[in-house]
């Protein structure tokens, strides 16, 4: 046998699969063991607690009726938005676990065919040394484009009427529409529907620069305080300067 060419492939089979089992799960595991296991509430972090409070001014109603109200208190409030997002990564990523979206949507940045040209820097470890990384959806196909870095490349509302009526959107995709995440409209997510953008807008958000592809585009929300507060100030120094005269 092992004098015959098919038995000397037979051993060469066996040493490089060998090899490669050692190489690629034995050694990355016993490199890797010792790191810091991060849990959800130390996932936290203001990209994503941003998009978290932007929700509750989209859409305030839904979101007072499944989360409720903050504290007046400063100190509190921002403790209660910290409790709640994280509760809502949670329930996101067992929901979009349990739809399957990870069958067409991988996230894992691979190493090879130009893909860090598509989705951003080949995906590195201590991104997935985290509770809503186990276990690492690699997926099985990209059916839609990989969404390691998603979060922050589109509003909530995009990702809402997305999830409510993909073909609103994109008029070919195959994608289903989950109308169960909504209570009838695309403007009014439910707790799952809530949880679910949340966990989409988390993916990425830990990035120094977020996200990786193009420049934030602050929420419309945020540039209509702004052009309020400016407002304001314009009057009272109208009003100012009408006192002086």
């Amino acid at each position: 046998m092992f004098e015959s060419k098919s038995g000397i492939f037979f051993i060469a089979g066996l040493f490089f699969f060998a090899f490669a089992f050692l190489s690629n799960a034995v050694v990355p595991m016993l490199m890797y063991r010792d790191l810091p296991e991060k849990t959800v509430a130390e996932l936290v972090n203001p990209n994503i607690r941003y998009q978290f409070e932007d929700m509750a001014q989209r859409y305030p109603q839904q979101f007072k009726k499944h989360y409720g109200e903050p504290p007046e208190d400063p100190q509190q409030a921002d403790a209660w938005y910290n409790e709640k997002c994280a509760e809502a990564m949670k329930l996101g990523r067992d929901w979009y676990v349990g739809e399957g979206c990870w069958h067409c949507h991988s996230q894992f940045v691979r190493p090879v065919s130009n893909e860090s040209l598509r989705w951003g820097p080949v995906s590195e470890s201590e991104e997935y040394q985290n509770e809503l990384q186990r276990p690492v959806l690699f997926g099985t196909r990209r059916v839609g484009p990989d969404l390691s870095r998603e979060g922050g490349r589109r509003s909530t509302d995009w990702h809402a009427v997305h999830l409510f009526a993909p073909t609103d959107l994109s008029p070919d995709s195959p994608m289903p529409a989950y109308p169960w995440f909504f209570d009838g409209a695309a403007d009014k997510p439910n707790k799952r529907g809530l949880a679910v953008l949340t966990y989409i807008q988390w993916l990425g958000s830990w990035l120094e620069s977020y996200p990786y592809y193009e420049d934030y585009d602050e929420s419309p929300v945020a540039k209509l305080e702004q052009l309020e507060q400016q407002a304001e100030e314009e009057e009272k120094t109208e009003a100012e300067k009408s006192a002086e005269e």
